[in-house]
C-alpha cells in the first residue's frame, strides 16, 4: 500500500517563519510511525496554474526541514489561525478554489458567532457566561449594574492580548485591570463608572469587543485560573476526551494563558484547592459531558472538524462554565503537568483520525463504484440471461455466464483503476522534482 500524505496547511508570520513549526515537526516524527507522509505549506506556496505546491518536508535522520515540490494534498488539516493581513486573504482564496479537497476539520466562526451559535443550544446555554457586543457605553453599564464582575474581550483576540476585567469595589467605585494588545499587563486603576470609557478609549471598545459576565476564578493567592480540556475524534472517528489541565495566571493577571506568563497544574491538584473528591468526580463529568455537547453541536453546523479545545471555569459552588472554544488548539500544557502520554496522544489523534478518514472515504468511494458498474452491467447481463433461456441451458450453465459477465465487469474496473493510477504517476513524475533543502522553515 503506497505511503498515506496528510497535508498540514499553515500560515506564515513574522519574518516569513512558520507558525507552529516545533508541533509540525513531532508530527511529521510521530506520522513516519504511522506510515502518514506530512507535507506542510501555506497559501503562498501554492502554484495554482498546475496545482502544485512547495511543500515543507521534515527529514527525521538529518533532522531538518526539506523543501520539495508535490502535488497539492488530497487530505488537508487545517492549521492556520485569523491574521489582520493579506495571508488571511490568500488563506479564503485557496479554501475556495481547493474546496472540493477532504479536510479533517473546517474553519468556524468568531467569538461573537461562536457565541450565538452555542447559545441556540438549550443545553450549552446554561454553561454560557451572559454575553453581548460592546455598542455603546450603555451596554457596558448594564453589564456593570447586573454583575460584580464584568469581562471585555476582543472579538479576535488571542493569548490574552487585550483583555480587561471591571470589578465593582465596595465604596462604589470599579477596579480595571487586563492586558494590552501587546499583552502586557496594565496597571491596576480605581475609578468612577462614568470614567470608565475614557480609561478604555485607547481599546477602540467598538471595533469589536465583547462584554462578558466575569465568573469568579480566583485562588487564595489572587491569581486567576481555569481548565483546558482538550477533545478529538479517535481512530474510529469517534470523539474522546484527551486530557484536561488546570492553568494558572501570573500575578496581577486576568488571564491564565501560558503564553502570556501562566502555569499550568493537574486538573486533579487545582481542584483539589478548592473541593473534595465526591465534587471533583461530579465536575469532571460535569466537563466531559459538555465538552461532548459542545463538538457534537458546532459539528452540526460546520461538518469536518477533528479536535475542539474548550476554556472552563469552575465557580465556588462546582458550577461549570464555557469561557470559549479553539478548533486550532496547542497542546504543550499536556507537557509542562508531566503528562506525557496524554502530551503524545494528543498529537498522534489527528493522524489516526486522518488514516480513518482516508479508509472509509476509500471504502465509500469502491461502493460507489460498484454500485455505478452494477447498474452499467445490469442490461447487459439480462441479455445472456436471456439468451440462456432461449438456448435451454441448465441453471448451472446460467451461473458460469453469469460469473463471466461479472468478471468482465472486473477486468473493466480495474482497466479503469489502472488508468486513472497512471495518470497520477505520470502528473506526479512530470511535477516533483526536488529543490534543494534549507535548514529552517521559512519562506523563500
Amino acid at each position: 500500500m503506497a505511503e498515506m500524505v496528510l497535508g498540514v496547511m499553515a500560515l506564515y508570520i513574522r519574518n516569513n517563519r512558520m507558525e507552529d513549526i516545533s508541533f509540525f515537526r513531532k508530527l511529521s516524527i510521530e506520522g513516519e510511525k504511522l506510515g502518514v507522509n506530512i507535507q506542510v505549506f501555506t497559501p503562498e506556496d501554492i502554484s495554482a496554474k498546475n496545482d502544485m505546491v512547495h511543500a515543507h518536508i521534515y527529514n527525521s535522520s538529518l533532522k531538518k526541514w526539506t523543501r520539495k515540490w508535490v502535488p497539492i494534498p488530497q487530505l488537508i488539516y487545517d492549521r492556520c489561525r485569523y491574521q489582520k493581513t493579506y495571508r488571511f486573504q490568500l488563506l479564503k482564496k485557496f479554501r475556495s478554489r481547493y474546496g472540493h479537497l477532504t479536510f479533517l476539520n473546517r474553519p468556524i466562526m468568531h467569538k461573537w458567532g461562536n457565541q450565538k451559535l452555542l447559545a441556540a443550544n438549550s443545553f450549552i446555554a446554561k454553561h454560557l457566561p451572559d454575553t453581548t457586543r460592546y455598542q455603546s457605553r450603555e451596554d457596558l453599564y448594564r453589564f456593570l449594574q447586573n454583575y460584580p464582575l464584568v469581562y471585555l474581550k476582543p472579538e479576535d483576540g488571542t493569548g490574552g492580548r487585550g483583555i480587561i476585567s471591571i470589578r465593582r469595589q465596595s465604596n462604589g467605585l470599579y477596579l480595571i485591570r487586563g492586558r494590552n494588545q501587546g499583552r502586557k499587563i496594565i496597571a491596576p486603576l480605581l475609578v468612577r463608572k462614568e470614567q470608565i470609557p475614557l480609561k478604555l478609549a485607547s481599546f477602540r471598545l467598538k471595533n469589536g469587543y465583547l462584554i462578558q459576565q466575569g465568573i469568579d476564578i480566583t485562588l487564595p493567592d489572587g491569581r486567576v485560573h481555569d481548565f483546558r480540556m482538550l477533545i478529538q475524534k479517535n481512530g474510529q472517528g469517534q470523539w474522546e476526551v484527551t486530557g484536561c489541565a488546570g492553568r494558572i495566571g501570573p500575578p496581577k493577571s486576568v488571564t491564565s494563558n501560558l503564553h502570556g506568563g501562566g502555569s499550568a497544574a493537574t486538573m486533579e491538584a487545582l481542584l483539589r484547592r478548592r473541593f473534595g473528591t465526591a465534587q471533583i468526580e461530579e465536575i469532571r463529568s460535569k466537563m466531559e459531558t459538555l465538552s461532548h455537547r459542545v463538538v457534537e453541536h458546532v459539528e452540526s453546523k460546520f461538518k469536518h472538524l477533528c479536535e475542539m479545545a474548550l476554556d472552563l471555569a469552575v465557580d465556588r459552588k462546582g458550577g461549570v462554565w464555557l469561557l470559549e472554544i479553539n478548533p486550532k488548539p496547542a497542546r504543550e500544557v499536556f507537557y509542562q503537568i508531566g503528562e506525557r502520554r496524554t502530551y503524545t496522544t494528543a498529537i498522534r489523534r489527528p493522524l489516526e483520525y486522518a488514516i480513518w478518514l482516508r479508509q472509509n472515504s476509500s471504502k465509500a468511494l469502491s461502493k460507489k463504484m460498484d454500485r455505478t458498474s452494477s447498474e452499467k452491467w445490469k442490461p447487459a447481463l439480462s441479455t445472456l440471461r436471456d439468451k440462456v433461456k432461449e438456448l435451454g441451458l441448465h441453471a448451472r450453465e446460467e451461473e458460469q455466464v453469469a460469473s463471466i459477465a461479472s468478471l468482465a465487469e472486473e477486468d473493466s474496473l480495474q482497466t479503469e483503476r489502472s488508468s486513472e493510477d497512471n495518470r497520477q504517476d505520470n502528473s506526479a513524475r512530470q511535477h516533483s522534482a526536488a529543490r534543494e533543502p534549507d535548514d529552517s522553515c521559512t519562506k523563500e
